[in-house]
This record gives structure tokens, C-alpha cells and sequence, in this order.
């Protein structure tokens, strides 16, 4: 299978790690804006909320770049925002006191291509949940697989597109309260409220 590079990825992305065969993260295709390369999306207080990592187009041609050469954009306070508003919003959630250190490194120390910010958070994620796919980069161009496509097409205002029939078991989310279940957030929403569980959660909605 093939997927999209991925900051912080939906639940739905892990879940397709879940299947018994090789996954490789597609880093030959040209760069899409306004998509999961570069954006999350977490349960803030005010409902759901995209994170957006700015990238450097200084290096584009004629509007394009391959997503291997995509550069993290150094002109702007980018990572402090973000952690401020993961911290914001996960504070007061069950593990966020536990795990904060194993995420806070990432948003303090500089990285210049996106691919490799992605990918390390993303084994950082894999860690905590205890999952150990086969995972690798493309080497030529294979593009994402279509069945994923209407999973991880460009975002919008709204919350990803994603198979309902993935979720068919809530849990525990800190604002439920305020504006109900809010499906295929960012891993982080799974690990910082379900801790050890969330395990659990990803082979239940498999």
C-alpha cells in the first residue's frame, strides 16, 4: 500500500498500517498543498482545529516540488504556536502529563525537510503505540493508493473525509462534552486521551 507523507496523521492513516503488507509512504510525487503532508487536525476547545506547517516555495519550479525536496519554511514561529496549541488543548486530557516530553522535542529543535519532520513523528507515534509496520519510502514515483485517495485528498474547513464505517467505536475525548465525538483526528488526540488503549481502538476500528 501505498500512502501520503502525513504531519501528525488522522487515526485513519494508522489504521491502514494495521494490514498484513509492506507500506511505503510516497515521496516522489509533486507536493499537494492544504492537504495531511503538511496539516493536522486536533480537538481544540473551540471544536476542530487545523495546524499547518508553512512551507518554503523559494525552491519550487513553475509551482511544483517533489514531496522528498519539500523545506520546512524558516521565517515563522511555527513550531512554538503549535505546541502551544496541542498543549492548549490536551492539557487537561489523561496521559498529556505523561507524554508531553516524548513530543515537546519535536517543536524545539529545527528541521528543514518536511518528509523527515513527518516521518519522525510519526515512528515517535509508533512507539508509543507499540506498532511495528514495515514502513519505507517509495524509491520511484507509484502514486497513493486509490482507495485512499477520498481518505487523504486536499482539507478543507471542515474535518477530513473519511470511511465512516472505520469508526464505529468512540472513546474518551477531553471537549466531547462541548461539541460531541469528533471522528479521525490527529493520532495525538488518540494517544493523549486513551494512553495504553489506544492500541485497542485502532484494531477495533480495522
Amino acid at each position: 500500500m501505498i500512502l501520503p507523507s502525513a504531519y501528525l496523521p488522522p487515526i485513519s492513516w494508522f489504521v491502514s498500517l494495521l494490514r498484513d503488507e509492506p507500506i511505503f509512504i510516497e515521496q516522489y510525487e509533486n507536493y499537494h498543498k492544504q492537504t495531511i503532508r503538511n496539516r493536522c487536525t486536533i480537538d481544540s476547545p473551540n471544536g476542530p482545529l487545523h495546524l499547518t506547517i508553512p512551507i518554503d516555495r523559494s525552491t519550487f519550479q513553475g509551482g511544483h516540488c517533489l514531496m522528498k525536496d519539500v523545506r520546512i519554511s524558516p521565517h515563522t514561529d511555527w513550531q512554538r504556536q503549535h505546541w502551544y496549541a496541542i498543549e492548549t488543548s490536551y492539557y487537561n486530557s489523561p496521559f498529556f502529563e505523561y507524554l508531553q516530553d516524548d513530543f515537546r522535542p519535536f517543536y524545539e529543535r529545527p528541521c528543514t525537510f518536511l518528509i523527515d519532520f513527518n516521518e519522525a513523528l510519526t515512528q515517535k507515534c509508533l512507539e508509543l503505540l507499540d506498532l511495528h509496520p514495515t514502513l519505507a519510502r517509495t524509491k520511484q514515483y507509484q502514486g497513493v493508493s486509490a482507495e485512499q485517495f477520498t481518505r487523504f485528498a486536499p482539507a478543507t474547513s471542515s474535518l477530513p473525509t473519511l470511511n465512516s464505517s472505520l469508526f464505529t467505536l468512540n472513546y474518551y475525548q477531553v471537549f466531547s462534552h462541548k461539541h460531541g465525538f469528533l471522528p479521525d483526528l490527529s493520532i495525538i488526540d488518540l494517544i493523549f486521551n486513551m494512553g495504553n488503549e489506544a492500541p485497542l481502538i485502532l484494531t477495533t476500528t480495522n
